[in-house]
């Protein structure tokens, strides 16, 4: 525990002159006395903890392969392991112009500023004034001219201004946590977006792909009909499907719209600034098959929000001792030295001197209760920055247990599907033959064309949501930014 008492003064009465009129040492003894004893009946705040149990390992952590590799390495810039040249560029004018971190890098400044403002109160203060006066009194003009300096500092007896000093060091780096905890989110919604675009484009492709299929089968069928071989029915079936393939289209090209839109304000640009750009199909961005996993207790010390949850329950600790310490006796030094002249010229040339010095201490006696109460309050508060820390150790665990077994379930499904895939399409293949041949009839064509089509949109879906599992992943591992290492014992890093 910290220690709030000063170092103990040496006795006054030592001194050889006893001329001096401050400090009487008679007068010192007893006040040093009295600050030493109230320092003594003060109640200390407990130590920040966070004691929140962290598990070994992830349960579901069979779902990547972990390479032999640091994982803060792999994950300070993930999204170039994705191997697109055009994300990157994207993610990376996005970190330097989107609003949020504009916004999260002014918070650091204002909390840099508020630290200083705490700082300046362990110096003393020292104010320059001057006046002048003309006066008028039974006929006789008389003129006064006046300099001065005033000088003040309250010796911080009982680490009040430290403690403030401590909070504002600690409300700043939570700011910058705070940069690094936008950095993140904006570097994953970027990536999730422009996933969500490809994946879009693909699935266009495919239903393109099969309405153009439909379409030729419904040519077929008009011929039948024209010869006599196949119904009406079998003609309006076949437009039916055209049509409803075709409604899929404008979905996914609204779809595609607002993922550009997205990426562009993401970007710092308007809306349609990258409608161009990302015009061309693409294909949807993989992640590689080998991941380094960081051990659960890694990972919460590159996570910038739980850092950041962290250091709230440090700040919100020294404001507790901030107000403890406050209802302790305050000793304030102070003193003036001034020049008075009747003209200007003789108070350059030193006229008058008069030189002050000043002692004060202050006791709180009764407030009504006011300083205790503040002590609660922010008691109150430091418990609600334990529990937001509490809470946030959790949900960062459960971001990566959750995007882990999406991840699974994603490969697992993406091999289902890319079989029933394969084989609805040599269903569909061959049963366009066999109708042009009148070996099946119309409705085994128009259900192998409606499962192939379901199978390639199942499987580009699919795609995309284990690429987007995989940036959750990423996300959740607290990547996106270079993890502070702390400095070892001779002030090197580990």
């Amino acid at each position: 525990m910290r220690s709030m008492l000063p170092a103990p003064p040496s006795d006054p009465s030592d001194s050889s002159d006893s001329s001096r009129p401050w400090p009487a040492p008679r007068l010192c003894a007893p006040l040093l006395a009295a600050l030493v004893l109230a320092g003594c009946a003060t109640r200390l705040p407990s130590a920040p903890d966070g004691g929140v149990p962290v598990p070994g390992a992830w349960a579901g952590q069979g779902a990547v392969q972990a390479p032999a590799a640091r994982p803060a390495d792999d994950l300070a810039q993930w999204w170039r392991q994705l191997g697109d040249a055009q994300l990157t560029g994207l993610v990376t004018q996005a970190l330097q112009a989107h609003t949020s971190m504009r916004s999260a890098r002014a918070a650091v400044e204002q909390a840099r500023a508020q630290r200083d403002v705490q700082a300046a109160g362990l110096l003393p203060s020292l104010d320059a004034s001057g006046s002048a006066q003309r006066s008028r009194s039974n006929g006789a003009t008389g003129n006064s001219f006046q300099l001065g300096l005033d000088a003040s500092w309250e010796p911080d007896l009982f680490g009040r201004i430290a403690s403030g000093v401590r909070a504002g060091e600690a409300d700043l780096l939570a700011a910058e946590a705070g940069v690094a905890a936008a950095q993140v989110a904006l570097a994953a919604e970027v990536a999730v977006n422009y996933i969500s675009l490809r994946s879009q484009q693909q699935r266009l492709q495919i239903a393109e792909s099969n309405l153009a299929a439909q379409r030729e089968t419904a040519q077929i069928t008009g011929w039948r009909v024209q010869a006599g071989l196949a119904s009406a029915v079998a003609e309006q079936q076949a437009r039916t499907i055209v049509e409803q393939t075709a409604a899929q289209l404008p979905a996914l090209q609204a779809g595609m719209a607002q993922a550009r839109h997205a990426l562009a304000v993401l970007t710092g640009q308007p809306p349609a600034a990258l409608d161009q750009a990302l015009a061309a199909s693409a294909p949807v961005p993989q992640a590689p098959a080998r991941l380094a996993l960081a051990f659960p207790a890694d990972t919460l010390r590159q996570r910038p929000d739980v850092r950041q949850a962290e250091l709230g329950v440090r700040a919100a600790w020294e404001r507790v001792a901030q107000a403890e310490a406050q209802r302790l006796p305050s000793l304030r030094l102070g003193g003036t030295l001034g020049l008075k002249a009747l003209s200007l010229g003789a108070l350059t040339g030193g006229g008058a001197t008069a030189a002050s010095l000043l002692a004060s201490v202050s006791l709180p006696v009764f407030d009504g209760g006011a300083l205790r109460a503040q002590v609660r309050a922010q008691e109150a508060a430091l418990e609600q920055a334990r529990v937001g820390y509490e809470a946030a150790v959790l949900g960062a665990l459960k971001d990566v247990e959750d995007a882990l077994v999406a991840l699974q379930g994603d490969r697992e499904r993406l091999a289902r599907l890319e079989a029933a895939a394969e084989a609805a399409g040599n269903a569909a293949l061959l049963a366009q033959h066999q109708y042009a041949s009148g070996l099946v009839d119309f409705q085994t064509v128009l259900d192998t064309q409606r499962t192939l089509l379901t199978a390639q949109d199942g499987v580009a879906s699919t795609v995309a949501s284990a690429s987007t599992n995989h940036v959750r992943l990423y996300k959740a591992l607290g990547g996106g930014w270079q993890a502070p290492r702390e400095a070892g014992p001779q002030g090197q890093e580990p």
